[in-house]
């Protein structure tokens, strides 16, 4: 039987930035069974006291528009700047292993002997909303191993699809010429969660008239109350044209949040998702116990049959689950 992690050497060794200790941590918190999140919750007390200085910027959009390529040119002009950086790409899981398609690190492969750069894959295994259950975990060891900025990149956005700006401080939303104007865009409420958004292959016909119905769009819709107007930027990842006035663009968006005190709302936000998400995960955990038991079957069956509504059968099923659910 193999001998648990120190994880206290671990975490000591990461604050060192040693990438082979980072990569061992997000192993650990990526882990879903009893004994890994038993390591979890160590893992995150002693990842605590160390977290909440990185910059967060997520980078979502459709399929296709050039995401990835987006986030190498965002790490090389980073890195210019003498910047630490971390990447989080999200790839579909595999339907065969469960594991991430490691896409995204393929593409990134010019970072990889970059002491400065930590780039993980890591798969969505069918979550909901663009990210993996542990990024919010992956991000917290990134951020406590001195990255100055983590960039968080989903595997793609709809309409339900917009986890990321409840976890990252700057949310880009990356689109292209060709796949749907400004209008379409706003209909599918993707104006709504970008602080910056990108135009993509600029170097394409239709890329002005994107980015004129996207600035109008803007136009017609509301700033953010604190003041913020989002910029449109154009680029073309592929030859790094446009990237620096787009990190230009999250600086200035993260000085506005540190002026105006967004950036602390925003965290004291993600935090209270975070406590809500755990919650409601480990009391769903103890309920899939009772499944086997007496408890969710017998109430199933009173309410089928006309004794009992299921308002007060879920408060029964609640009551049984008990105060320690999912410790």
């Amino acid at each position: 039987m193999a001998r648990p992690p120190d994880v206290a050497d671990l975490v000591a060794q990461a604050r060192r930035g040693e990438q082979r200790a980072v990569g061992r941590l997000i192993s650990l918190v990526e882990t879903d069974t009893a004994g890994g999140r038993a390591l979890l919750r160590e893992v995150a007390a002693l990842l605590a006291p160390h977290s909440g200085q990185a910059h967060v910027v997520g980078l979502t959009g459709p399929p296709g528009v050039g995401k990835s390529t987006s986030t190498s040119a965002l790490v090389t002009a980073l890195r210019r700047r003498g910047r630490r950086v971390g990447v989080l790409a999200v790839d579909p899981s595999s339907p065969f292993s469960g594991g991430a398609l490691l896409g995204d690190r393929v593409r990134m492969a010019e970072h990889a002997t970059d002491p400065g750069v930590f780039i993980r894959s890591m798969a969505s295994r069918g979550h909901l909303g663009g990210l993996a259950w542990s990024t919010p975990q992956a991000l917290r060891v990134l951020d406590a191993a001195g990255c100055d900025v983590v960039l968080v990149e989903t595997v793609g956005v709809g309409q339900s699809e917009v986890e990321v700006v409840a976890l990252a401080d700057t949310t880009v939303v990356l689109l292209a010429p060709g796949m749907g104007d400004g209008v379409q865009a706003a209909k599918a409420g993707i104006l709504e969660v970008a602080d910056v958004l990108a135009v993509n292959k600029a170097d394409r016909h239709g890329a002005a008239r994107t980015v004129r119905d996207l600035e109008n769009a803007i136009a017609m819709g509301a700033d953010d109350p604190g003041g913020w107007t989002r910029p449109v930027v154009s680029t073309v990842a592929v030859r790094a044209e446009g990237v620096d006035d787009l990190v230009a663009a999250l600086d200035a968006h993260r000085a506005w949040l540190d002026d105006t005190g967004a950036r602390a709302r925003r965290r004291r936000a993600r935090a209270a998702a975070e406590v809500e998400a755990i919650t409601l995960e480990q009391v769903r955990a103890r309920i899939g116990d009772l499944r086997g038991a007496d408890a969710l079957p017998g109430l199933a069956d009173r309410v089928a049959a006309g004794e009992l509504d299921p308002y007060r059968a879920a408060d029964a099923l609640l009551a049984a689950a008990g105060p320690d659910a999912g410790s």
